[in-house]
């Protein structure tokens, strides 16, 4: 059995107390939060340049440098949502938006599953940023944005998991 009760709804997730009962007859109750899932973007402006943006993180109260990212919309196909946000945050559209994996970043809390996806075939244009957003492009070689996950300079998870991962994946092809 699981229940489930909505204690907070929002326009983007909800928290809701959910409650199990264990194998062994015990009750186990978590406050969890549900999320409709995101999309994360590394993209790539030639084969050595990645563009990384500095976003404003009011929840954290700073200034991010992290690879474009965004929330699904409701019944959302991740690609769709993937084309979407990297115009949007970047200005570029992508003419190949590869999958590169999906992760999960906070289980014990969070049940936001994030795609993460490679963007190539890049061509400029305007920013379309929702209201409230802070967010400008810096157009870097891929070995400076590794070297600065290196030196704690980028500390946005999905931004160290998806360069890690495919600058891992770049060298054992």
């Amino acid at each position: 059995m699981d229940d489930r009760e909505i204690l907070l709804e929002t326009r983007r997730f909800r928290v809701v107390r959910r409650t199990q009962i264990l194998p062994d007859g015990r009750e186990n109750t978590r406050e969890v939060i549900e999320h409709p899932g995101a999309v994360a973007i590394i993209p790539l402006v030639d084969d050595r340049h990645v563009c990384l943006i500095r976003n404003y993180r009011l929840a954290i109260g700073r200034w991010l440098l992290e690879i474009p990212a965004g929330t699904l919309e409701p019944g959302e196909d991740p690609l769709v949502t993937a084309h979407r946000e990297l115009a949007e945050e970047t200005g570029y559209t992508a003419q190949l938006m590869e999958p590169l994996c999906q992760m999960v970043f906070s289980p014990g809390i969070l049940h936001e599953r994030m795609h993460i996806f490679v963007a190539t075939g890049l061509t400029p244009g305007p920013t379309r940023l929702e209201s409230g957003e802070q967010i400008d492009s810096h157009v870097k070689p891929l070995v400076e944005a590794l070297a600065m996950i290196e030196r704690g300079e980028v500390e946005d998870a999905k931004t160290v998991a998806a360069l890690l991962l495919y600058a891992r994946r770049q060298q054992t092809a």
